[in-house]
């Protein structure tokens, strides 16, 4: 902001000069070519002068407008008492004079603005006291053009310019506020969609945990089958994450991201399989590389598309065991699972796949993939020649932090 205003302040300091240099010509030009030059008198060259100075003062700061101004009508007077009876006095400063008038009229306010335009005015009218010291046109017509004119000029170029602003400012303002409207309206339907989520899928999930372990709890020890009370056991750990990460999610629906750093990651990713080997398929992780520290978000995303990539396998693979690979390369790092597809059942993609279930594994497949388009990572998933085993991978390049 003050750069800004600095360059404002530069630009219109080189624009004064300019004005100032142009008038300076322009009234020199005049001076010197009202007669022989060879026939000017001192008196004239003197009069020269104070024309030069006084243009020269357009240069400076705006404050100094009447000041200015004033100097300009007692040149004005001043040359054609002392030039009286020569076309010289009638044109020493009129360039000047003008833009004198419209800077009295642009910057100045309230009894400064009305002084000056009363010193311009007198200044023409002094001069046509003096034999010659008009431009041969009626005074009041003359004060008109030469003060008042330019004088409303400037006035009116300076309110122009505030209702510019005002308008502008308007105009933010308006934004601003649609801005804020739309931020809000946001939220309250992040808020919704959290007290929906919170009143009905954490109630079913939670009633989820509460069953199950009643039915584990109810179970006569002696007579219960092999499994049924791990498989419960599963039921209610799975709930229990379910219930986590949902509390996440309602949180960071809330604008609460405070809980984002407690996501889980690569080192909670063997809780993940101990939880899909107790629903009775088995999983085994292997590392391959110099594993070493990855990005928060890119460790959160890693065990997020391994979550998926189980859930698949659960829902298409034939429960024969699954392989998780996680590769450390020297710019990259890749995570690829491979899980048996039973031949009586089609492979997840397959137009034989239920439409619900097609539509369940493309959902699936469609998160990981913008999970990966995140940090710019790129994924390959499909079955093998003979259709019975199903891999995906993933690779994401090493470039820094996100």
């Amino acid at each position: 902001m003050i750069s800004g205003v600095g360059d404002l302040s530069t630009a219109l300091a080189r624009q004064s000069l300019l004005v100032a240099a142009v008038c300076l010509l322009a009234d020199v030009a005049a001076f010197l070519t009202a007669g022989p030059v060879s026939q000017f008198r001192p008196l004239d060259w003197a009069v020269l002068a104070a024309v030069a100075v006084v243009d020269a003062a357009l240069a400076l700061p705006a404050r100094h407008s009447g000041w200015v101004a004033l100097a300009h009508a007692v040149v004005r007077f001043a040359a054609a008492g002392l030039l009286s009876g020569s076309t010289i006095g009638t044109s020493a400063n009129d360039a000047g004079f003008l833009i004198a008038g419209y800077r009295a009229g642009a910057w100045l306010r309230g009894g400064a603005a009305y002084t000056a335009l009363a010193a311009l005015a007198l200044g023409i009218g002094g001069a046509h006291l003096f034999p010659g010291g008009g431009d041969g046109g009626v005074l009041p017509v003359e004060m008109v053009k030469s003060a008042l004119l330019p004088w409303l000029v400037g006035r009116y170029t300076t309110a122009r310019r505030a209702h510019i602003a005002e308008l502008e400012q308007r105009a933010e303002n308006q934004r601003r506020d649609a801005h804020a409207a739309v931020e809000y309206a946001v939220a309250e339907e992040r808020s919704a969609i959290a007290r929906d989520l919170h009143d009905v899928i954490s109630h079913h999930v939670s009633a989820i945990g509460v069953h199950a372990g009643a039915a584990r709890l109810g179970l006569n020890t002696a007579t219960r089958p092999d499994g049924i009370a791990d498989s419960l056991t599963a039921v209610e750990t799975a709930s229990r994450s379910a219930m986590v990460d949902l509390r996440r999610l309602l949180d960071l629906l809330h604008g609460d991201a405070s809980d984002v750093s407690r996501q889980p990651g690569l080192d909670n990713i063997e809780e993940l399989l101990d939880g899909v080997r107790r629903a009775g398929l088995p999983t085994r992780l292997s590392t391959h590389g110099s594993a070493r520290p990855l990005p928060g978000s890119l460790d959160i995303a890693l065990y997020r598309i391994t979550q998926e990539m189980l859930t698949n396998a659960l829902r298409h693979g034939d429960r024969s065991p699954v392989e998780v690979e996680l590769r450390y390369h020297d710019a990259s790092v890749s995570l690829t699972s491979r899980n048996g597809v039973s031949p009586a059942v089609p492979t997840p993609l397959s137009s034989q796949h239920p439409t619900s279930e097609r539509r369940e594994s493309a959902r699936g497949l469609a998160g990981i993939r913008k999970r990966a388009a995140v940090f710019e990572g790129t994924i390959a998933y499909g079955p093998d020649p003979a259709g019975r085993t199903w891999e995906t991978t993933v690779t994401f390049p090493l470039g820094g932090d996100r």
